[in-house]
This record gives C-alpha cells, structure tokens and sequence, in this order.
C-alpha cells in the first residue's frame, strides 16, 4: 500500500510585531549558559539525560524539526562543553538534519561553534555567534511567514535546558541550580505568551496545554526582588535613580520533584 504523504497546516503570522517578537526572544538566556555553569560545579557529564539523535527520520515535519532542533542544539552545547567529541559529532548531525529540514542550515556556522566551544575561555564568543545565528534564523523566518518556527526552537532548547538542570540538580543539589530552575519561571511565562500567538496550530495548541501543566508547578515558586542599595545621580534638571538588586528564590524539594516530572513528560512527548 502507497504510505500517505503528511501534509501540514501553515500557521498564521500573528498579530504582533517583529520588534516586539525579537526583543523578547532576545531577553530568553541562551541554554549554553546552564550549560557552563554545570561544568563549573565540577558535576560530571550525564550522557544518558541527553535526547537520543539516532533515529531522526521520525522528526517528519516542521514543528517536530523545530523543536528537535533546539533539543539538539542544547545537547550539542553541554557535550562540547565537556569535551565529549563523538557525542558532539552525533548532536551536530542532528542538528544539521534538523536545520536542514526547515531549510536554514544555512544559519548555522557550524564550523565556528564547534572550534569556540572547545575552548573554556569562548563563552562571550561563543554566546555572541550563537546568538547571532538565532537572530539570523528569526530574521529569516520571519521573511518566511514562519516565525512560530523560531519560537519552537527556543522552546525545545529552553525545556533540554530545564530538564538537564533538573537532572543535576536532583542528584547534585546546588543552590545554584534551584536558583537558575527557580528563575525559569519567568522565561515560561514568555515562552507561553509566544506560543499564545500561534494556538491555532494543532500541534502548538497541545504544546501550550503541555507547559500550562508546567505553569501550574511553578506557582508555588516565590521570587522576591530586593534592592541592595539605591543611588541617586542628578545630572541638570535629569534624575536617575538607581542600584543593585539580587532575587530571592524560595520553592521546596516536592516543587522540584514536580517540575523536574512535568518537564520530563514534556520533553519526552517532544522527542516521540
């Protein structure tokens, strides 16, 4: 019998500007980073939290190779990080298959992110180019009529970052860690105002469902603000006033507990 050919709905470009969706997903810290502060807690490589990248033919459309593609994209970061070079060749196919598939390989330069990760000393650098292949990919997208796409690799990197976080954190606790899961409770809200836009879309509809289930473990998360020390510079007839703040984090072993499962059924439905 002749397999029938998937066919997928394009999703609407959504009522909010470029500006707007670029500065927000400006504002959404690069999953490299936890990456980084991982190996600085000298807390050992876990291979086997990682995403599997053997089997990608299953990523058959564009919202499972958007989101695919950031799962990999964290993968490929923390087992360069740690100097784990076949596990790193075997994310970067993954990725170029990925990328391939939503036709921005293009973006990538591959060759310059491979060479700075290996190098402790590159973080700037090595955020800097990889920032910059994201504002690429959004600009492109957008250019496209797809920025949704660029959403969803955000995305699937964001939960990879979450869910190894979690992972470590869990059987490493560290201050730290719960810190960074703590704070994510920011970055979900926008993540979810993102998605909001694009609802229309079966697959993102489920995915907002999804991490609305998230949502709801972290409201036991507090985050208290608290202002170090204020100053006060008058310049002419220009006040500004300013000063150092630090946030508190507060949420229970229970709430991690919750969080790290719910993220995994996420990630886990992602990776299907």
């Amino acid at each position: 019998m002749k397999e029938e050919k998937k066919t997928e709905k394009t999703t609407k470009a959504p009522a909010i500007s470029k500006e707007v969706l670029s500065d927000i997903i400006k504002s959404i810290p690069s999953p490299l980073e936890i990456s980084f502060l991982i190996k600085d807690l000298n807390i050992a490589y876990e291979k086997k939290v990682l995403s599997n990248a053997d089997d990608l033919s299953k990523f058959n459309n564009n919202y499972k190779q958007a989101i695919n593609l950031g799962i990999y994209s964290t993968d490929l970061g923390y087992s360069n990080i740690y100097g784990q070079t076949q596990d790193a060749l075997n994310y970067l196919t993954a990725v170029k298959t990925m990328a391939d598939g939503l036709k921005i390989g293009q973006h990538f330069d591959f060759k310059t992110i491979k060479k700075l990760a290996s190098a402790r000393d590159n973080l700037d650098s090595l955020l800097l180019v990889t920032n910059k292949n994201l504002e690429d990919i959004n600009e492109h997208l957008q250019e496209k009529g797809r920025p949704d796409l660029t959403i969803l690799i955000l995305t699937g990197g964001w939960v990879e970052a979450l869910y190894l976080t979690c992972e470590v954190a869990k059987k490493k606790p560290n201050e730290l860690l719960n810190n960074r899961i703590g704070d994510q409770k920011i970055i979900l809200d926008q993540l979810l105002l993102l998605l909001s836009f694009y609802d229309d879309n079966a697959n993102i509809k489920s995915l907002i469902e999804q991490m609305n289930r998230l949502q709801k473990m972290y409201e036991n998360v507090k985050i208290t603000v608290k202002t170090k020390q204020s100053t006060v510079k008058t310049t002419g007839d220009v006040i500004e006033v300013g000063g150092d703040s630090e946030s508190i984090i507060e949420f229970t072993t229970k709430d991690l507990d919750n969080i790290l499962n719910v993220t995994k059924e996420i990630r886990n439905k992602m990776a299907e």
